[in-house]
This record gives structure tokens, sequence and C-alpha cells, in this order.
């Protein structure tokens, strides 16, 4: 759960491109395909990004707690 106690609302994110900034200073792209109440992501054709060095790792399964900012890369529909 997310500090505020509800699940997060990823919903709007679901096979859209998205940046992902873990800790320890990694970045990756990718497309987010799933993802539970403890911001646990999964995330399909992962790029890890690394200054101007790009490595492809596939399909990947990131905790919610190395998450620090998700941005979205394409246009994401307005919930209501």
């Amino acid at each position: 759960m997310s500090r505020s106690g509800q699940p997060p609302d990823l919903k709007k994110y679901m096979d859209k491109k998205l940046q992902i900034k873990l800790n320890a200073n990694r970045m990756i792209v990718g497309t987010l395909r799933g993802f539970d109440q403890f911001m646990n992501l999964v995330v399909d054709n992962t790029v890890e990004v690394n200054g101007d060095e790009k490595t492809g790792i596939g399909m990947v399964v990131i905790r919610g707690n190395s998450v620090v900012t998700v941005e979205a890369l394409e246009p994401v529909a307005k919930m209501q």
C-alpha cells in the first residue's frame, strides 16, 4: 500500500512506455504490463539507461520500494 493506505492508481499507465527512476541512481525505460498494491511493477521491453549506454534487459519485476519516480513517455488518458 502507498503511504495514504490506498493502492497505487497506475491503471492509466498500463501498456504505456514509462521511464522509471530506481534507487541507487538507476534508470530504466519500458512498457508497464502489471502492478500490485505494493507498487511492484512488471515492465516489458525494458532498457537500462546509464548515461549514453543502453542495455536491453527484457521483462523485469521491480519491487515497489525500489521505485523513486515514474514518468510517462507517451500521452496518458485522464481517468475519472
